[in-house]
């Protein structure tokens, strides 16, 4: 539509325009068209057939290129244009790409900056595949992993505030920025304080994985590192550690460490038994296997109550609520078969003095009746008549 046009639409009733498109519309119904397919061939050799003179594909004379600057001309722009590029950076290491040919457009070997260029993807992609990552800082804290972005630390605390503390004091003074989520069902709450800390209260002594289960539903990052309430990090806690295994073994699933040097680990030995009385089920102090690939750590089924585990697989198997006061290998015993466990000796966590706190193990220690009322409850669940821990 011309500018005439254009005003004398403008100048039309909104009845008059709908009649303007009706009788175009009408014009065009009649105008005979040809399917692609008959004409596509016809296409293609107008297209050779010019080809020959097509600027983009010959270039232009430099006494006719009207984009003309000194000695820029457009064939060295388009190749320019066409030009395919990476750069990587690391703050704490350098990269380079192994095996570098002549012709190969690499910049800033043995640097904390590569930027790696080419026309062709497939050279490209072969280039990145070379590239390797060298520290040049030795320090246990040292790595371009950001934990804080894959990892949450979670706990469960009841009456135990000053622990709770000193725990959370820890974290902060190797890890400021990390995440932390604490499930409370202490009596009378108190207030936590401090950043990017997420304290869930719930109703008073709901227990012990009723308050697992709510801090794990709160987690969004892949991994979740559990610690009790009264551990403490120490300066060769490293979640590091625990991360790179896990990302170089995707398979596993729960990966546990030690406490004050006690790499506790177990694996759980099951007699099916007959159809009428049930199996039986023993608790062990072995391992299945070595690890391969990484010295000092084994395949178990269960670890300590110190480890780093995948997010999603965890909740696929989920704590038990009616556990309440004491439970841990009934975790284990629920994951059998589901989750890749491991136990790594050397990644260590510190465990605070214990204080005196009768309130507390008033609620913490488990009677006669309860344990008698868990087995019961192991028994039906898993269909067992026999459990040695």
């Amino acid at each position: 539509m011309d500018q005439h046009q254009g005003k004398m639409a403008r100048d039309m009733s909104d009845k008059d325009i709908l009649k303007m498109e009706l009788e175009q519309l009408q014009k065009e119904v009649k105008t005979t068209r040809e399917p692609v397919s008959k004409t596509a061939k016809e296409i293609c050799e107008w297209v050779e057939a010019k080809a020959a003179e097509d600027p983009l594909i010959k270039g232009v004379p430099e006494d006719k290129n009207p984009f003309k600057e000194k000695d820029v001309n457009l064939k060295v722009l388009y190749v320019h244009l066409t030009q395919l590029q990476v750069s990587l950076s690391v703050k704490k290491g350098v990269l380079s790409v192994e095996d570098v040919l002549d012709g190969d457009q690499v910049e800033g070997q043995s640097q904390n900056e590569l930027t790696i260029s080419s026309t062709s993807r497939t050279h490209l992609n072969d280039l990145l595949s070379r590239v390797t990552y060298t520290s040049t800082i030795y320090h246990i804290k040292t790595s371009d992993l950001d934990v804080n972005s894959q990892v949450t630390i979670i706990t469960k605390t009841f009456l135990r505030y000053k622990e709770l503390n000193i725990l959370i004091e820890s974290i902060r003074k190797f890890y400021p920025q990390i995440k932390i989520i604490v499930a409370d069902d202490s009596l009378n709450p108190e207030r936590l304080s401090g950043n990017n800390i997420e304290h869930y209260v719930m109703p008073p002594t709901q227990g012990w994985f009723a308050g697992r289960n709510l801090a794990l539903s709160q987690v969004t990052t892949k991994y979740f590192l559990w610690v009790d309430d009264d551990f403490v990090f120490l300066n060769n806690t490293r979640i590091e550690s625990f991360v790179e295994i896990m990302e170089a073994v995707p398979d596993l699933d729960v990966l546990g460490g030690e406490v004050m040097g006690d790499q506790f680990y177990f694996i759980l030995e099951y007699d099916e038994g007959n159809e009428s009385d049930g199996g039986c089920l023993r608790r062990i102090k072995e391992v299945h296997q070595p690890l391969l690939g990484y010295d000092g750590c084994f395949l178990v089924d269960g670890v300590i109550n110190y480890f780093l585990a995948r997010t999603d697989t965890v909740r696929s198997v989920g704590f038990d609520p009616f556990l309440k006061r004491v439970a841990h290998t009934e975790f284990f015993i629920d994951a059998l078969g589901k989750l890749l466990v491991a136990s790594c000796k050397g990644f260590s966590i510190g465990h605070q003095t214990h204080r005196a706190n009768d309130k507390y193990y008033t609620y913490r220690n488990q009677g006669k009746l309860e344990e008698e009322e868990k087995l019961a409850h192991h028994f039906f669940k898993n269909y067992l008549n026999y459990i040695k821990y």
